[in-house]
Protein backbone atom coordinates (compact mmCIF):
# COMPACT_ATOMS: atom_id res chain seq x y z
CA UNK A 1 0.00 0.00 0.00
CA UNK A 2 1.43 3.15 -0.92
CA UNK A 3 1.67 6.32 1.56
CA UNK A 4 0.08 9.72 0.89
CA UNK A 5 3.21 11.64 2.03
CA UNK A 6 1.35 15.14 1.28
CA UNK A 7 -1.94 14.30 3.32
CA UNK A 8 -0.24 14.77 6.94
CA UNK A 9 1.16 18.37 5.10
CA UNK A 10 -2.37 19.47 4.38
CA UNK A 11 -3.52 19.18 8.18
CA UNK A 12 -0.35 21.07 9.82
CA UNK A 13 -1.90 23.88 11.56
CA UNK A 14 -3.75 26.59 9.56
CA UNK A 15 -2.76 25.15 6.26
CA UNK A 16 -5.97 23.58 5.24
CA UNK A 17 -8.17 26.68 5.92
CA UNK A 18 -5.35 28.89 4.39
CA UNK A 19 -5.83 26.46 1.46
CA UNK A 20 -9.45 27.01 0.90
CA UNK A 21 -9.69 30.44 1.26
CA UNK A 22 -7.32 30.59 -1.46
CA UNK A 23 -8.76 28.01 -3.44
CA UNK A 24 -12.36 30.31 -3.02
CA UNK A 25 -10.34 33.15 -4.18
CA UNK A 26 -9.61 31.36 -7.64
CA UNK A 27 -12.82 30.41 -7.74
CA UNK A 28 -14.36 33.58 -7.38
CA UNK A 29 -12.44 34.34 -10.03
CA UNK A 30 -13.34 32.30 -12.48
CA UNK A 31 -17.14 31.75 -11.48
CA UNK A 32 -17.17 35.94 -12.06
CA UNK A 33 -15.84 35.57 -15.50
CA UNK A 34 -16.89 32.35 -16.50
CA UNK A 35 -14.40 29.44 -17.44
CA UNK A 36 -16.33 29.23 -21.17
CA UNK A 37 -15.34 32.83 -21.66
CA UNK A 38 -11.84 32.84 -20.75
CA UNK A 39 -9.85 33.16 -23.90
CA UNK A 40 -6.10 32.32 -25.29
CA UNK A 41 -5.41 36.01 -25.12
CA UNK A 42 -5.77 35.81 -21.00
CA UNK A 43 -3.97 32.86 -20.51
CA UNK A 44 -1.21 34.05 -22.69
CA UNK A 45 -1.30 37.47 -20.43
CA UNK A 46 -1.26 36.14 -17.20
CA UNK A 47 1.75 33.55 -18.09
CA UNK A 48 3.46 36.48 -19.90
CA UNK A 49 3.03 38.67 -16.83
CA UNK A 50 4.28 35.44 -14.75
CA UNK A 51 7.48 35.03 -16.96
CA UNK A 52 8.27 38.26 -15.96
CA UNK A 53 7.82 38.07 -12.34
CA UNK A 54 9.64 34.79 -12.16
CA UNK A 55 12.63 36.25 -14.29
CA UNK A 56 12.65 39.03 -11.79
CA UNK A 57 12.62 37.13 -8.58
CA UNK A 58 16.20 35.37 -10.36
CA UNK A 59 17.63 38.41 -10.87
CA UNK A 60 16.26 39.78 -14.36
CA UNK A 61 16.41 43.44 -14.89
CA UNK A 62 14.02 43.64 -18.06
CA UNK A 63 10.96 45.25 -17.95
CA UNK A 64 7.39 43.92 -18.47
CA UNK A 65 7.30 46.05 -22.25
CA UNK A 66 10.89 44.99 -22.84
CA UNK A 67 9.51 41.07 -22.12
CA UNK A 68 6.28 41.73 -24.41
CA UNK A 69 8.47 42.71 -27.16
CA UNK A 70 10.64 39.92 -26.89
CA UNK A 71 13.97 42.26 -25.91
CA UNK A 72 14.69 40.87 -22.64
CA UNK A 73 17.74 39.09 -21.08
CA UNK A 74 18.61 35.65 -21.29
CA UNK A 75 16.64 34.88 -18.05
CA UNK A 76 13.81 36.69 -18.99
CA UNK A 77 13.99 35.19 -22.21
CA UNK A 78 14.07 31.61 -21.06
CA UNK A 79 10.73 32.08 -18.76
CA UNK A 80 8.84 33.49 -21.53
CA UNK A 81 9.73 30.16 -23.56
CA UNK A 82 8.60 27.92 -20.74
CA UNK A 83 5.07 29.80 -21.25
CA UNK A 84 5.06 28.44 -24.34
CA UNK A 85 4.89 24.70 -23.62
CA UNK A 86 3.39 24.83 -20.17
CA UNK A 87 0.07 24.38 -20.45
CA UNK A 88 0.70 21.69 -22.88
CA UNK A 89 3.39 19.74 -20.01
CA UNK A 90 0.20 20.65 -17.07
CA UNK A 91 -1.23 17.38 -18.14
CA UNK A 92 1.93 15.34 -18.17
CA UNK A 93 3.34 16.22 -14.60
CA UNK A 94 1.60 13.96 -12.70
CA UNK A 95 2.41 10.71 -14.35
CA UNK A 96 6.17 12.13 -15.84
CA UNK A 97 7.46 14.49 -13.44
CA UNK A 98 11.25 14.34 -13.96
CA UNK A 99 10.71 14.85 -17.76
CA UNK A 100 8.43 17.59 -17.22
CA UNK A 101 11.15 19.37 -15.07
CA UNK A 102 13.91 18.56 -17.42
CA UNK A 103 11.78 19.96 -20.24
CA UNK A 104 11.54 22.75 -18.18
CA UNK A 105 14.90 23.83 -17.16
CA UNK A 106 15.52 23.07 -21.48
CA UNK A 107 13.54 26.17 -22.19
CA UNK A 108 14.60 27.69 -19.39
CA UNK A 109 18.24 27.92 -19.91
CA UNK A 110 18.69 27.90 -23.48
CA UNK A 111 20.12 31.04 -22.97
CA UNK A 112 22.41 30.71 -19.99
CA UNK A 113 24.82 27.89 -20.29
CA UNK A 114 25.80 25.73 -22.65
CA UNK A 115 23.73 23.22 -24.80
CA UNK A 116 24.58 20.11 -22.58
CA UNK A 117 23.79 21.18 -20.13
CA UNK A 118 19.87 21.63 -21.15
CA UNK A 119 18.06 19.33 -18.90
CA UNK A 120 20.76 18.06 -17.18
CA UNK A 121 20.67 16.68 -13.92
CA UNK A 122 24.00 17.59 -11.97
CA UNK A 123 26.04 15.08 -10.87
CA UNK A 124 28.70 14.53 -8.48
CA UNK A 125 31.30 15.42 -10.67
CA UNK A 126 30.03 19.64 -10.88
CA UNK A 127 29.69 22.12 -8.45
CA UNK A 128 26.80 22.96 -6.73
CA UNK A 129 24.32 25.57 -7.55
CA UNK A 130 23.71 28.91 -5.67
CA UNK A 131 21.28 30.25 -7.61
CA UNK A 132 18.50 31.27 -5.10
CA UNK A 133 19.93 33.41 -2.64
CA UNK A 134 19.27 33.06 0.97
CA UNK A 135 19.88 29.18 0.79
CA UNK A 136 21.88 26.95 2.52
CA UNK A 137 24.21 25.31 0.59
CA UNK A 138 22.73 22.87 -2.06
CA UNK A 139 22.80 19.18 -1.52
CA UNK A 140 25.74 16.70 -2.94
CA UNK A 141 23.75 14.72 -6.02
CA UNK A 142 23.25 11.71 -4.40
CA UNK A 143 21.12 13.35 -2.12
CA UNK A 144 19.48 15.05 -4.50
CA UNK A 145 18.63 12.71 -7.09
CA UNK A 146 17.50 10.21 -3.90
CA UNK A 147 14.97 13.15 -3.06
CA UNK A 148 14.13 13.96 -6.54
CA UNK A 149 13.40 10.79 -7.17
CA UNK A 150 10.91 10.01 -4.01
CA UNK A 151 9.42 13.13 -4.78
CA UNK A 152 8.35 12.04 -8.61
CA UNK A 153 7.12 8.69 -6.82
CA UNK A 154 4.98 10.56 -4.62
CA UNK A 155 3.35 12.68 -7.41
CA UNK A 156 2.12 9.85 -9.53
CA UNK A 157 0.51 8.47 -6.27
CA UNK A 158 -2.98 9.42 -5.03
CA UNK A 159 -3.34 11.72 -2.57
CA UNK A 160 -6.29 13.56 -0.30
CA UNK A 161 -4.16 16.44 0.26
CA UNK A 162 -5.26 19.98 -1.75
CA UNK A 163 -3.75 20.37 -4.69
CA UNK A 164 -2.41 23.91 -3.27
CA UNK A 165 -0.30 22.11 -0.54
CA UNK A 166 1.48 19.78 -3.44
CA UNK A 167 2.21 22.21 -6.07
CA UNK A 168 4.10 24.24 -2.52
CA UNK A 169 5.88 21.36 -1.45
CA UNK A 170 6.99 20.39 -5.10
CA UNK A 171 7.65 24.53 -5.34
CA UNK A 172 10.20 24.20 -2.55
CA UNK A 173 11.67 20.76 -3.29
CA UNK A 174 12.96 22.35 -6.48
CA UNK A 175 14.26 25.56 -5.11
CA UNK A 176 16.17 23.13 -2.20
CA UNK A 177 17.67 20.57 -4.00
CA UNK A 178 18.70 22.94 -7.36
CA UNK A 179 18.37 19.43 -9.14
CA UNK A 180 19.82 21.51 -12.44
CA UNK A 181 23.13 23.83 -13.27
CA UNK A 182 20.86 27.07 -13.92
CA UNK A 183 17.52 28.26 -14.09
CA UNK A 184 16.63 26.48 -10.66
CA UNK A 185 14.37 29.20 -9.41
CA UNK A 186 12.35 29.55 -12.66
CA UNK A 187 12.16 25.63 -13.13
CA UNK A 188 11.11 25.63 -9.49
CA UNK A 189 8.12 28.55 -9.79
CA UNK A 190 6.99 26.68 -13.76
CA UNK A 191 6.35 23.61 -11.90
CA UNK A 192 4.15 25.04 -9.25
CA UNK A 193 2.74 26.61 -11.93
CA UNK A 194 1.90 23.25 -14.13
CA UNK A 195 0.37 21.69 -10.88
CA UNK A 196 -1.72 24.60 -10.33
CA UNK A 197 -3.13 23.62 -13.83
CA UNK A 198 -3.03 20.20 -13.42
CA UNK A 199 -4.54 19.81 -10.59
CA UNK A 200 -7.74 21.78 -10.93
CA UNK A 201 -6.85 24.83 -9.02
CA UNK A 202 -6.41 27.41 -12.15
CA UNK A 203 -7.14 25.07 -14.86
CA UNK A 204 -7.05 28.06 -17.70
CA UNK A 205 -3.80 29.70 -15.94
CA UNK A 206 -5.51 33.03 -15.68
CA UNK A 207 -3.95 33.66 -11.74
CA UNK A 208 -0.28 35.30 -11.50
CA UNK A 209 1.01 33.19 -8.99
CA UNK A 210 4.56 34.20 -9.83
CA UNK A 211 3.81 37.85 -9.27
CA UNK A 212 2.42 36.68 -5.44
CA UNK A 213 5.74 35.17 -4.89
CA UNK A 214 7.61 37.97 -6.39
CA UNK A 215 5.68 41.49 -4.43
CA UNK A 216 6.67 38.81 -1.38
CA UNK A 217 10.13 38.73 -2.38
CA UNK A 218 11.32 39.57 0.85
CA UNK A 219 10.33 36.22 2.77
CA UNK A 220 11.24 34.21 -0.64
CA UNK A 221 14.51 33.44 0.17
CA UNK A 222 14.15 32.90 3.82
CA UNK A 223 10.99 30.96 3.46
CA UNK A 224 12.38 28.33 1.23
CA UNK A 225 15.58 28.25 3.95
CA UNK A 226 13.37 28.15 6.91
CA UNK A 227 11.42 24.85 4.78
CA UNK A 228 14.91 23.42 4.43
CA UNK A 229 16.01 24.02 8.00
CA UNK A 230 13.05 24.38 10.50
CA UNK A 231 11.04 20.76 10.09
CA UNK A 232 7.47 20.94 9.96
CA UNK A 233 7.23 24.24 11.55
CA UNK A 234 9.18 25.49 8.27
CA UNK A 235 7.09 23.54 6.28
CA UNK A 236 3.90 25.19 7.51
CA UNK A 237 5.03 29.01 7.27
CA UNK A 238 6.03 27.94 3.92
CA UNK A 239 2.88 26.78 2.95
CA UNK A 240 0.74 29.22 4.47
CA UNK A 241 2.98 31.74 2.31
CA UNK A 242 2.13 29.74 -0.64
CA UNK A 243 -1.96 29.75 -0.36
CA UNK A 244 -0.83 34.21 0.20
CA UNK A 245 1.08 33.96 -3.13
CA UNK A 246 -1.76 32.05 -4.69
CA UNK A 247 -4.81 35.11 -3.41
CA UNK A 248 -2.30 37.59 -4.63
CA UNK A 249 -2.25 35.61 -8.09
CA UNK A 250 -6.09 35.52 -8.59
CA UNK A 251 -6.01 39.43 -7.34
CA UNK A 252 -3.18 40.13 -9.69
CA UNK A 253 -5.09 38.03 -13.17
CA UNK A 254 -5.49 39.98 -16.45
CA UNK A 255 -9.17 38.69 -16.06
CA UNK A 256 -9.36 41.21 -12.58
CA UNK A 257 -9.20 44.41 -14.96
CA UNK A 258 -11.12 42.96 -18.14
CA UNK A 259 -14.46 42.58 -16.40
Amino acid sequence: MSVDVFEPLGGLEGVGSAARAARDAVDVLLRDRGLRKVGSDMTAEALLRGAHASAALAGSPATLDEVRRGAADGLATGAVRMTGELMALAPRVDAAPVQVWTRLHQLAAADLGPDEQLGHLRTTREPLPDDIPGLPPAPPADEMWERLSALAQNLTRPTTAPGLVVAGIVHAELAVLRPFPTANGLVARAAERCLLVARGIDPVGVTVPELGHYELAGSYGSGLGDYAARGLTGVRDWLLRTCEVLTLGAERSPLVRSQ
